[in-house]
């Protein structure tokens, strides 16, 4: 069922769509802010920012060092950069073959936007045949998106000036063993899925993240507008500063 929330700008009707493609995270950041700058001063509608990272974990504003148990070594030796970041929630793993999505919305009512983005991606999950469900009444633990006991997408925002920024990360056809080699949303033994897992074959990732769109649109009453990164204001080249090359994770067990 689609979750309508107050929008700040009650004309604001459209939502305009920008794949990015792959952008290093810190990059993402710098163009969030770019664009919450503009939707603050009224030159841009709402806006979803579609992007995929290189492997990085993120910690967000409630995260402990502790919730990375192994050396930076041992991350760099994977590939994998570590970022703090100011969205709500703990440490999470992004990495290649992730649907991440980065709403820059005005909102009047947070809460109500998170519920707002998890209903979104249960929908979405619900037309691929996935039973999936949020646990929002477990506590700020449980934000996010499950399958029965297992986590399938994570949710961290951050709002200035009623402006999001952050948003959501679907496992769609990524790696999971990243995620064993922290304490993934701050959550001790939590098991985390993909849709490719829990389909047990590949996955359409280009059908389902127009899926997510179409489910996001609704949820917040809007109705979608594809967009260029120019026409955000954005420099092309945004898009170019994740090499396609990056090195293969070790799928190998975590070293006691």
């Amino acid at each position: 069922m689609a979750v309508a929330i107050a929008i700040r700008d009650a004309t604001a009707q459209e939502l305009w769509v920008c794949d990015l493609g792959a952008v290093r995270y810190l990059d993402a950041v710098h163009i969030q802010e770019q664009v919450r700058a503009r939707r603050q001063a009224g030159e841009l509608p709402d806006t979803l920012l579609l992007v995929e990272h290189p492997p990085v974990y993120t910690l967000g504003r409630r995260a402990a060092r502790e919730e990375l148990p192994f050396s930076e070594d041992f991350y760099e030796a994977r590939g994998i950069e570590v970022h703090e970041c100011d969205r709500g929630g703990r440490v999470t793993y992004h990495g290649p073959g992730q649907l991440i999505g980065y709403p820059i919305v005005a909102v009047d009512d947070v809460h109500a936007y998170v519920r707002a983005l998890e209903s979104a991606i249960v929908a979405a999950l619900e037309r691929e045949g996935i039973a999936a469900r949020a646990r929002s009444s477990e506590g700020p633990h449980y934000t996010g998106v499950w399958v029965d006991e297992r986590k399938i997408a994570s949710i961290g925002v951050h709002v200035q000036r009623g402006v999001t920024t952050h948003g959501f990360a679907v496992n769609v056809c990524n790696a999971l063993e990243p995620f064993g080699w922290i304490i993934a949303c701050g959550l001790p033994g939590v098991s985390m899925t993909s849709l490719q897992r829990e389909r047990g074959r590949a996955v359409d990732a280009e059908s389902f993240r127009a899926l997510v769109v179409e489910s996001l649109c609704a949820a917040l009453a809007m109705r979608c507008a594809h967009v260029a990164p120019a026409q955000l204001g954005l420099a092309t080249t945004h898009a170019a500063t994740a090499s396609a090359s990056e090195p293969p994770l070790e799928a190998s067990a975590v070293p006691a």
